[in-house]
Parts: C-alpha cells; structure tokens; sequence
C-alpha cells in the first residue's frame, strides 16, 4: 500500500468513526424511549438479535471485506472474535442499560466516556506506546466531556461505580475489535458479536422481566432504530474505523457522541446550549483535533510498516 493510499484509508476510517460518534449520540432519546416500553434485558435482546438479523444480508454484499488469510485462520480468528467480543459488549450493555434508569443522563454521559481514559492504560499494559499529543488530548477531552455533560453540583452514587465499570468494558471492546478489525471479515464479525450478546441477554430477559408483545409492538419505532441503524449499522462502521485509526485515538474520536447528542436535544428537542456546554464541546473537537497531529507514517522498501494488517502492535 502507497502512502497516499494509506491517508486516504486513514481518512475514511476516522469518518466511519465520527459518523459512529453522530448516530450513537443522537440515539439516546431513542434509547430511553425505548425503556418506557420494556426492560434492559428485553431491550438488549432485541436491539442484538435484530442488528445481527439486519447484517446478515451484507455479509454476502462485501465479500471483498474477506481478509487475505487461509480460510482456517480466518474462521478462527471469526469465532475467537465474535465470542469475546459478544461476551465484552453484552456485560457492557447490561451495566450500561440497568444504570440509566436510576442515574443523571449527564453525569451517566459522562462516566460512561471515561473509556477514553481507560483505553489508553490498557494499551500501555500491552506495552504500546503512547504519543505526547494523545496523552494531552486524553485530559483536554475529559475536561472536555466534564464541562459538557456535568452540570451543578455532582452527588455520586452507587451506580456512578457500576457505570464506571460498563466504560472499561467499553474500552476493552475498543481494543478487542482493533485486535481482530483487520484479520476477519468486519461484518461477520459485528453479526457474531450481536448474535452472541443476543443469546446472552435472551435468559435474563426471561427470568428477570416479563416481555410482553403488546409492549413490544408500542415501543417499536425506537426499538427498530437503536437495533437497525445503532447497533447494526454504527457498531460494524466503527469495526471498519478501527482498520486503519490507532485503538485511542478511536476513542476520543468516539467519545465526540456526548457533543452529538447535545447538538441533537438543540435538534430534535427544542433545548439550548448554555456558555459551559458551548465551551465543551469546543474543547472536545479541540482534542480530537489534536490527536489527529504528528502520526508517524513509516515505509519501507515494499510497503508502510503502519501495522493496517495486523493490529497487534500499534504505536499510539
């Protein structure tokens, strides 16, 4: 791959990721209309089994997204993939779920982004090593996301810890589907994982609520939304995102959802942005911006050694 090739790759990676940002943030009304109708579990179970179902069709519509691998070791790295992806995503969505029914929608927002501070400790658990620009865009966004999301004076709760706890959970997702974005096919990859955090869902639905189809049938609308376009569509574009964008700058790139679903309750909602808010969001782009500066390109005789083939050593 050239090196103009390999920008234009880049480019089009960080806008899967931002078109992720923007659709994530603007499903959040959706998403708790949704729970009016059903609980978390149902909620969960739905939105899997129905962004599987929807990306099933365009696994034989991108065939060429099949990675020049022995098909042995494609399917491998397919179901290691898809399973601890599956599980990752299911045990984060549950917390996720569970806690925005009795946390502060701005504060849970908040929490909930801090992956874009634990990304970073665990690439450098995996001894990757981490760019003094990202590093400083890593505290500009999480001032950031604080100005943005926080407002009063913050009581923390119980459930603020359980929230932290879904936002690791969010970052090792990040960093398994940067593990295996390049090495398998992305969309079967994004259908197993659904498919596996579906049928994990689907017994606590069962056990824990009592989904009822007429309550189903009322809540549709925003049920088909955060299953189609959210999970379907925005989790496998961010799969796609993480083919050539290093696993931390992915998340602060990510982490823009917060300022997008602020721009969408101006939208959709009718509200306003206060002078803090404003100055949020500002510093968010800002630090996105500037984790987008001094990335390294290096080449040798044959091609960029940027790993965009392989993605177990990434210099971030």
């Amino acid at each position: 791959m050239t090196k103009r090739e390999y920008y234009k790759l880049r480019i089009y990676c960080n806008l899967a990721l931002i078109a992720t940002a923007i659709i994530s943030g603007l499903s959040f009304v959706a998403q708790k209309l949704g729970m009016l109708y059903i609980g978390p579990f149902t909620f969960n179970t739905l939105r899997c089994f129905i962004g599987c179902i929807c990306l099933y069709p365009s696994i034989f519509i991108f065939k060429n997204l099949e990675p020049k691998l022995p098909e042995t070791t494609a399917r491998k790295n397919l179901i290691k993939g898809g399973l601890i992806s599956g599980l990752i995503i299911f045990i984060a969505f549950t917390i996720n779920q569970y806690c925005m029914i009795y946390a502060q929608a701005g504060k849970a927002g908040f929490i909930t982004s801090l992956y874009i501070l634990f990304v970073p400790i665990i690439a450098v658990f995996m001894k990757q090593k981490l760019m003094p620009n990202v590093k400083l865009s890593i505290v500009v966004a999480i001032i950031g996301l604080y100005l943005l999301c926080v407002k009063g004076t913050a009581q923390y709760e119980i459930w603020d810890l359980f929230l932290l706890v879904s936002a690791f959970f969010f970052a090792l997702h990040i960093m398994t589907v940067n593990q295996f974005a390049n090495n398998t096919h992305i969309i079967k990859l994004s259908c197993l994982q659904f498919l596996v955090a579906g049928i994990l869902s689907s017994p606590f639905m069962f056990l824990l609520e009592h989904p009822q189809i007429v309550n189903i049938i009322a809540g549709w609308k925003p049920i088909i939304f955060i299953g189609v376009i959210v999970t379907g569509l925005a989790y496998t574009l961010q799969m796609f995102g993480h083919k050539a964008t290093k696993p931390v700058v992915a998340a602060l790139i990510l982490s823009s959802e917060a300022v997008f679903a602020v721009l969408g309750g101006i939208l959709l909602l009718g509200e306003t942005l206060t002078l803090r808010e404003i100055i949020g969001c500002i510093v968010m782009f800002g630090a996105i911006f500037l984790s987008q500066t001094h990335n390294k390109y290096k080449s040798n005789k044959n091609s960029i050694s940027y790993k965009i083939t392989t993605t177990h050593h990434i210099e971030t």
